[in-house]
């Protein structure tokens, strides 16, 4: 692909936030360019669970037509405290559903609803259903020569390459397998359709969430003819009198530069790999301790970097800088290395979560950010910020554990390269991990003591609406409680990561970029997780960063077309 010496906008990013904002710029008529310095496009969004929270979308006003905007305000206030921003809150609001609006009508992309509720439901404000939609899947072959482009989903994930929906209404029947017929039909179903599909395109086809998000919206971007140059990273803002007036490109184009009328818009997806960075605004990681995010590795804080050697605020701000999400390191064999994100396993029943010393310190099925928070602060003056997921026999075979997937599958291999640890006895698990036998033994005995009846005396799990969500609906009274008590015990040892930057660069609502002294910097603009979040490093619900990212690029796009009078 030739290299544009201008244009009207730059958008430099091709994740949910750089593409809605470059097809919103693009639809209104402006000339769009999308730079991705790697060689495929859908950045930290392809890898996702592809959920937005978007409150009192048509979708959701279905599932929850007495929600409200004022309920909305009050759960922000509750949520995001000494962050609360009025002005950016009503922002978001009144343009998340007409984002969602837009999109479905002038473009491929499509919603549905989900059944999630809000990751705090029993706080003022929040709901139990409606707030959150998920992208529909898609038929990656509609991208037609472009389709080898997409990033691939994220590996550890995926069962032989197939994705689940993150809505986990197919994750049932894979559970389900061995006990219903209507399960198994349903995978054998899949399964049949995938393995037609890796030996035809080598990949699947079928996508859903986060890669399906991102198809869609590459779809929608590559028909209106706005180019994604792949392999094209930006290296730094282009200045003349003070105003941004272009990028220099890196890499093999190196010696290029593309001018843009409008503005460039930063849309890198945060810094989760700037080591630098991650080591002042991360904890843990100042402390020494371990961080391993399944984030893209390219996701170096190229945005951040450029925005602040053109001058922008990119100060550290919030209390817990990034989406913590609870992972654990999968050996693959022969070098290579992944990261498995802690979605599911921690809210099924006959599940618990210990420190080094054996003890408890959450509810488990609390959402990823919370388990992640509390793992920080219980650990904090400790060498490693550390915690392991135990069950039993009985838990491991019906739901797995991390990577280790449930029964049938084998889990010798797990055992011997170590992921997995086994132990006869508590205690023997104990010693094979490096917990504290006596605090483990203590800690088991005090759950089952209300386990075998469905309570959890000491964390309440199961008490909300979320916590039940993921957790298993067959097990009664408590479909997240269940005691330990079938031998030999399992351990998974878990450190932290995450999903994502919240703190980043700062912004006007529009997504103009501010100096460290207020004033701005003219003609540039960030979206996304290169921008600072305006959740004030919380967590309130599912989809909480793709909803505001694609709903704040949608703004920044119409921001843009209004300056360029079209």
């Amino acid at each position: 692909m030739s290299i544009p010496s201008q244009c009207d906008v730059i958008v430099v990013g091709s994740g949910a936030a750089g593409l809605s904002c470059a097809i919103t710029a693009k639809k209104r008529g402006l000339n769009v360019i999308v730079l991705e310095k790697e060689p495929v496009f859908g950045g930290t969004t392809a890898l996702s669970g592809g959920v937005l929270w978007i409150p009192l979308n048509h979708h959701g006003l279905k599932q929850n037509p007495n929600d409200r905007a004022e309920f909305v305000h009050t759960y922000m206030v509750e949520e995001t405290g000494a962050f609360y921003d009025k002005t950016y809150v009503e922002a978001f609001i009144e343009n998340g559903p007409k984002m969602v609006d837009f999109f479905e009508r002038e473009t491929e992309m499509k919603f549905i609803p989900t059944m999630y509720p809000d990751y705090h439901p029993n706080v003022p404000g929040g709901a139990d259903i409606g707030r959150s939609i998920l992208a529909q899947p898609f038929d990656i072959r509609g991208l037609g020569k472009d389709m080898p482009r997409l990033k691939l989903p994220l590996k550890t994930i995926t069962f032989m390459g197939m994705m689940f929906n993150s809505s986990n209404a197919d994750l049932k029947h894979f559970f389900r397998v061995t006990k219903s017929f209507t399960s198994f039909l349903y995978v054998a179903k899949r399964l049949i359709n995938h393995i037609k599909e890796l030996i035809l395109y080598q990949r699947a086809i079928q996508v859903t969430s986060g890669n399906a998000l991102a198809a869609r919206l590459a779809k929608s971007a590559l028909d209106l003819g706005i180019p994604i140059m792949t392999s094209t990273p930006a290296q730094k803002v282009l200045i003349e009198n003070h105003q941004v007036v272009g990028v220099q490109l890196g890499g093999a184009a190196a010696d290029h530069e593309i001018k843009a009328r409008i503005g460039v818009v930063l849309a890198c997806g945060g810094f989760p790999h700037d080591i630098r960075r991650i080591a002042k605004a991360y904890p843990h990681v100042n402390s020494g301790g371990e961080h391993l995010s399944p984030t893209p590795k390219s996701n170096t804080g190229d945005g951040v970097l450029i925005a602040e050697a053109a001058g922008a605020d990119t100060t550290v701000r919030y209390a817990d800088s990034a989406a913590w999400i609870p992972v654990s390191k999968v050996d693959y064999g022969k070098g290579e290395i992944g990261v498995f994100p802690h979605l599911l396993d921690r809210y099924k029943p006959g599940v618990i979560g210990v420190l080094r010393s054996g003890k408890r310190f959450i509810n488990e099925s609390n959402s990823y950010h919370d388990v992640g928070v509390a793992l920080i602060r219980a650990c904090q003056g400790e060498p490693e910020t550390v915690m392991w997921l135990i069950c039993d026999k009985t838990a491991l075979g019906k739901y797995g554990l991390g990577f280790v997937k449930p029964s049938p599958m084998p889990i010798g291999k797990f055992i011997r390269n170590g992921y997995l640890i086994t132990g006869n006895s508590l205690s023997e698990l104990a010693q094979n991990a490096g917990i504290d036998e006596k605090g483990l033994e203590e800690t088991v005995r005090e759950y089952n003591q209300g386990a075998v009846d469905g309570n959890d005396q000491q964390y309440g799990r199961g008490t909300t609406l979320f916590n039940r969500y993921l957790a298993d609906p067959d097990n009664q009274p408590n479909p997240c409680v269940a005691p330990l008590l079938r031998g030999p015990f399992y351990a998974v040892k878990v450190v932290m990561g995450d999903l994502g930057t919240f703190d980043g660069i700062q912004t006007t609502v529009v997504g103009e970029v501010k100096k460290r002294d207020g004033s701005l910097i003219k003609g540039l603009y960030a979206v996304g997780n290169d921008r600072s979040s305006i959740m004030g490093g919380k967590y309130p619900a599912a989809g909480i960063t793709h909803g505001p990212n694609m709903t704040f690029g949608y703004v920044t796009g119409n921001h843009l077309a209004d300056l360029a009078g079209v």
